[in-house]
């Protein structure tokens, strides 16, 4: 027999996957992985037998209990899971499933509603990382008070619009390594040596490796023979330009003290070049293996972060604002995304606050079939 589990499955800025209660899922985590692989239809390319979409994008899941702390309302785990993998990585961030964290509370009741617009202190437990996060909460006819999925707010990568959706970021710097540089400096000149069997020489690279709040590999698309402006397809299909960035992705792995990140989602890489529609900088990001079609919140976030440090890559390649307050808009290949950064201003090197604007709709609510031999 097959049993049934509550499930929401709800798109969260320009990722998507079923969301669950804690209490809901199997208590050990082996057992609760071999479930979510079951949901999702993973190991599979096409993911037919789950709910997964077939890309990295629509295969994540959202787990979301009460908070445990004082001051804490919510706590989000995230998991990312791969179309044909059997792993379940509950290591990084996604700021973009992170939106649809406090809709989910509320029609699942593990808040109520607090006015016109309710805030709520969200812990993500991957990385103790907190922010404030408000949704729009108006009053329905029937005079109670209810989410608002429909609005004018209108994100790159989805269509339509919705009901705007802010996240205040608290504390992103050094989510999982030992800090916002990890390496100790804001640029690396790399040495890459290529793997047994590789068709391409050694090289050397200049990098930032940084992390306020996804640990990232900042590099100028030039540098790897490429323009910025290529399409996901077009990088997604040149195997060897992939082949590159993998061996670097792994020797940076280790400069940032992540260990072997052979078989693990991060660090992401992130081509830049100067922007070329109006922005701050321009983007391609591996997540880590295939391109994305857009980019991460967290990666966006850490993107205009190293905009703003001297000595970065993305100086002399990124056209900033004046001002402590920066608006900086991240270029990406299906429009931009814009993150206000706020400077300390007793350390113009560090980031005191990061803000951003999302959206997230409810799709479907009903209950995930699991078979029984996933448990």
């Amino acid at each position: 027999m097959q049993k049934p589990i509550p499930a929401l499955f709800m798109r969260g800025g320009t990722s998507r996957g079923p969301f669950f209660l804690e209490s809901d899922l199997p208590a050990d985590v082996a057992a609760r992985d071999r479930v979510l692989l079951a949901v999702m239809g993973s190991p599979d390319k096409r993911q037919i037998d789950g709910l997964g979409g077939a890309h990295p994008l629509t295969s994540k899941v959202g787990i979301v209990r009460p908070g445990t702390t004082p001051g804490v309302d919510l706590e989000f785990l995230f998991a990312q899971l791969q179309p044909e993998s059997d792993k379940v990585d509950t290591t990084p961030n996604c700021g973009n499933m992170l939106a649809a964290v406090v809709p989910f509370a509320l029609e699942r009741g593990l808040i109520q509603a607090r006015g016109d617009f309710t805030t709520a202190r969200v812990l993500t437990r991957n990385t103790g990382m907190l922010c404030d996060i408000t949704v729009s909460t108006p009053l329905t006819p029937e005079g109670a008070r209810a989410v608002a999925y429909e609005g004018d707010a209108h994100i790159d990568g989805v269509p339509g619009y919705c009901a705007p959706i802010t996240i205040n970021f608290l504390d992103t710097a050094g989510s999982v390594c030992s800090g916002l540089l990890p390496t100790g400096r804001v640029r690396d000149t790399v040495h890459v040596v290529p793997p047994a069997g590789a068709d391409f020489a050694a090289f050397d690279i200049d990098v930032t490796c940084i992390d306020n709040g996804m640990p990232l590999v900042l590099l100028r698309a030039q540098d790897v023979g490429c323009t910025g402006q290529e399409t996901p397809a077009q990088l997604n299909a040149d195997k060897g330009l992939k082949a590159r960035i993998e061996a670097l992705r792994l020797q940076t792995g280790q400069l940032m003290g992540l260990g072997d990140v052979s078989g693990r989602n991060y660090p992401k890489m992130t081509l830049v070049c100067a922007p070329r529609a109006g922005g701050a900088i321009n983007t391609r990001s591996f997540i880590p293996h295939v391109c994305h079609e857009a980019i991460g919140v967290l990666a966006a976030v850490t993107v205009g972060t190293a905009c703003v440090l001297d000595g970065s890559v993305a100086q002399g390649v990124a056209r900033l604002p004046e001002g402590a307050r920066k608006s900086v808009s991240i270029e990406h290949p299906s429009g931009e995304f814009t993150v206000e950064l706020e400077l300390d201003p007793q350390d113009p090197q560090k980031v005191a606050r990061a803000a951003l604007l999302r959206t997230a709709r409810l799709i479907m609510r009903g209950d995930a079939m699991v078979p029984a031999a996933a448990f």
